[in-house]
């Protein structure tokens, strides 16, 4: 039968016939976008697909993570239903062991957190394990997590039925197709090339999992990932197997939103994960599948060292990789421990395939530099768990032109310029792989790759004992260990927060209230706006009115069309026609992408990414002043130098721009000077402010330092789902300034009221520390989930801020918030806890 011809054109193309690009061409198809191509290099699935194990897990470390889990979950249980192929879908309910105290603290953690989402997660006893999976030995567990809406699936049938129900929305399909080139013309895609001809699309997406970089190579972008070499083995049938189902006790659990049916697959054996063992298994007919995350990675395609790019060979199609049983020793001898009849087996097949890996275990999504081509990619040996969702989410980000949910940690944008180093990007690779199933505590530090990117006073710091921390490859510090004598150890955290945490952290608060403590700031991200239409393009898209006096600073926000919070940050007008904007060292590349997406044609608007020139220290307390004035002809006093405000003058003898503006909550001034002089600006001010008390801190201090004055962070409190209003930064929109961005909704929203507020929350007591995510429950119900916590020296309590209903967020309401397992009374809190009338940054 002659193949089917290429058409000239589509109005999108799919590389890649994957879990990841039929599950977009199929929600493409659902969208209503019928003219969708996509081309396969081979045969569907003869990528990293076709090897999968296929287990489905839900709860993650993000909101946004699983949702989209979650909708992959739902959309496997009604495939079958829509198509002719079964995607082979098994609701067989997943457990995960915890053999340590710690992990037991972890399941703790996530139980709490799937209360937030509905998902119905037990705590149970290593016996209540057993009488599910009665092949595990039970020694060392100390308990157990279970999920009985999780399962597995199978990878091949998946992708068929998906692919059939592409097909059924209007898109074609063609095997055995392989791109050879990527058109882009004044900064845009504009088709592809194939060895079977051209074809011109309007979006291009490039879903070829492991071949993904080398694909987007073609289009003149770095996309870091790198195939690892991923092992498990398959059993051949077991007696051992047969007998467990036969005594396996189902636990009757109802899922939520089920109609009362109980999911769980009878006549299965749930997955089960033991992570401190590095172990995972799921049934196979009669036998089993055992894998797992060696502590000795390898990259599958890496000929000649780390310094060079993957090489996968041309015909590497549904090919799998030798095995590799040394390498794998570790996990079968684990994989004993806890399955005796593992040690009887007879292995079918170890499985040696190519997964793609990111650097930090988070898919690869959105649109690039180049307009509209879109990566799908990154699925980090957890594709089939969530390519339902990423499909429906990209769909959506393509079709509407932005995501649907705050998709930041996923976004292909998020890589700084450091991963174009081949070497640098295997050595965060690496590392996320070998701690694949590592506990993750707040404020851990990664170590691979480091250091990268240091301050000017990054010898100054190391002279003084920093604990260095590291964001977007900066290296910065978390406190100053020297200070740790001045504070108070007794205040230290119970459980996960007191670990990575120092009393000098207190100590660094403290001087920044009572006298005055100098930050290293040069991390900021600081892009700058130029050209005659700078003014009206920053209007059109901030909410609050930036076209200001020469030298005034404005806080404001940027929106999407829903009315989301895109961006938050301070604008400084520096000149009639140049803008700076100061933003999180992790949203440099956020912002600079959001404002360039929607530049006007021509060259009125240009935007540059300043980062590098500059260095930041901030300088905050009531002796902030004190400190200053000697050292600057400019007088500082209120009437000359106003709040939200900036100068350019001299600090010593080094040329600066002084913005008083502050995240602490205290007088104060961010300094900026060229990089160059940044060494001998920090002395100049460190010496200056001997005679005041002045003490050096760390990130760590001005985090506890905006808690207690209601300071808001982008990604946590205030994301892309909450309008200004639910997170309490409604005073900055200027509906009657002119139309902008999100405009629109912003009226609508006023008009309906807020779905939720953001409300500060004090707990009684101050040693349990909520560190994000866990749930706020009111009058015995959930009503919300935590977004950010933390101690306050000041007031000394235990702070956390969280969404809630408004006829529930009142201050004075009883709320208690789950910490761990144990319920912690608090009330809702009028904000800010600290200097209400804001008398301390003006005075």
């Amino acid at each position: 039968m002659p193949r089917a011809e290429l058409p000239d054109a589509a109005r999108c193309v799919v590389i890649g016939g994957g879990v990841g690009g039929t599950s977009l061409a199929y929600h493409l198809a659902k969208l209503g976008w019928k003219d969708v191509v996509l081309l396969e290099r081979s045969q569907l699935t003869s990528g990293s697909t076709f090897h999968s194990a296929g287990l489905v897990g839900q709860l993650r470390g993000s909101v946004s993570l699983t949702k989209m889990m979650m909708h992959s979950v739902e959309l496997y249980r009604r495939l079958g239903e829509e198509s002719e192929f079964d995607p082979g879908w098994t609701e067989c309910g997943g457990i995960r062991l915890a053999s340590s105290e710690e992990r037991l603290e972890e399941l703790r953690r996530q139980a709490g957190w799937a209360k937030t989402f509905g998902l119905p997660l037990e705590l149970i006893s290593a016996a209540e394990a057993q009488e599910l999976f009665p092949l595990m030995s039970t020694e060392g567990v100390l308990g157990a997590a279970w999920l009985p809406t999780d399962g597995y699936i199978d990878p091949a049938q998946l992708t068929y039925a998906l692919a059939d129900g592409a097909r059924q929305g209007g898109c074609r399909i063609f095997t055995e197709t392989r791109v050879t080139g990527i058109e882009v013309r004044d900064g845009r895609v504009r088709g592809v090339r194939t060895e079977r001809g051209d074809v011109a699309a309007e979006v291009v997406v490039d879903a070829g999992g492991m071949y993904a970089a080398e694909i987007a190579r073609l289009a003149g972008v770095r996309v870091p990932l790198i195939p690892m070499s991923h092992q498990y083995l398959v059993t051949q049938p077991l007696d051992e197997v047969r007998e467990a189902r036969q005594n396996q006790k189902v636990r009757r659990t109802f899922a939520p939103h089920s109609g009362g049916k109980d999911r769980h697959t009878r006549g299965h054996l749930p997955t089960l994960r033991d992570p401190d063992l590095l172990v995972y298994y799921r049934e196979d007919g009669d036998g089993l599948v055992m894998g797992g995350y060696e502590r000795r990675s390898e990259p599958a395609f890496l000929p000649g060292g780390t310094g060079r790019v993957e090489a996968i060979p041309a015909d590497f199609n549904g090919q799998l990789l030798e095995e590799d049983w040394e390498r794998f020793e570790e996990i079968t001898e684990n994989s004993k421990r806890r399955v005796p009849a593992m040690d009887r087996i007879t292995v079918t097949k170890l499985i040696n395939g190519p997964e793609a890996f990111t650097p930090d275990n988070e898919f690869c999504l959105g649109e690039t530099e180049v307009g509209g081509f879109f990566v799908c990619a990154g699925f980090c040996a957890h594709g089939l768990a969530g390519a339902g969702g990423v499909g429906k989410v990209l769909a959506e980000w393509i079709v509407e032109g932005e995501p649907s949910l705050d998709l930041w940690h996923m976004d292909i944008r998020r890589f700084g310029a450091q991963y174009r180093s081949p070497a640098y990007t295997h050595a965060r690779i690496k590392e996320t792989y070998e701690t694949y199933y590592d506990i993750r505590y707040p404020n851990h530090e990664r170590q691979a790759g480091r250091p990268l990117r240091v301050s000017p006073a990054n010898a100054w710091h190391r002279e003084h004992g920093a604990a260095f921390g590291e964001k977007s490859g900066w290296e910065r510090v978390n406190w100053y260990e020297r200070n740790a004598a001045a504070g108070d150890e007794g205040l230290r955290p119970r459980g996960w927060a007191g670990r990575h945490w120092s009393p000098a952290i207190g100590a660094e608060h403290r001087a920044a209230r009572e006298a005055v403590a100098l930050f290293d700031e040069s991390s900021f991200a600081k892009l700058e706006i130029e050209g005659e239409g700078a003014e009206s393009f920053l209007e059109t898209l901030c909410d609050n009115r930036v076209g200001r006096d020469v030298g005034q600073i404005t806080y404001t926000q940027m929106l999407n069309r829903r009315g989301g919070i895109e961006c938050d940050f301070t604008v400084a007008r520096l000149a009639e026609d140049r803008f700076g904007v100061v933003t999180g060292t992790a949203f440099g590349n956020h912002d600079r992408e959001w404002m360039r997406r929607h530049l006007p044609g021509g060259d009125e608007v240009r935007i540059h990414d300043v980062t590098s020139r500059w260095a930041c220290f901030g300088i905050w307390g009531p002796r902030a002043r004190d400190v200053l004035q000697p050292l600057t002809p400019q007088d500082l006093g209120d009437d000359a130098f106003p709040y939200m405000s900036l100068r350019e003058t001299t600090v010593g003898d080094v040329p600066v721009r002084m913005l008083r503006v502050t995240y602490v909550g205290e007088l104060g001034w961010e300094l900026y000077c060229p990089t160059e002089y940044g060494l001998g600006l920090w002395r100049a001010l460190w010496e200056a402010g001997q005679p005041h008390g002045i003490v050096a801190g760390g990130y760590r201090a001005i985090d506890s330092l905006r808690l207690e004055k209601g300071y808001r962070v982008w990604g946590a409190d205030i994301t892309p789902d909450e309008t200004p209003y639910e997170g309490g930064v409604g005073f900055c929109v200027k509906l009657d300034k002119g139309n902008f961005n999100g405009r629109d909704a912003l009226l609508e929203a006023k008009d309906r009221g807020p779905r939720s507020r953001l409300r500060c929350l004090t707990l009684a007591d101050p040693h349990s520390i909520a560190l994000g995510n866990e749930p706020v429950r009111i009058d015995g119900e959930i009503a919300g989930r935590v977004t950010t916590g933390g101690y306050g020296y000041t007031v000394e309590r235990s702070i956390a801020y969280a969404y809630l209903p408004p006829e529930a967020s009142e201050p004075g309401t009883a709320v208690e918030v789950e910490i761990f397992g144990r319920w912690v009374e608090g009330e809702v809190a009028s904000e800010p806890l600290f200097d209400p009338k804001g008398e301390r940054v003006r005075g």
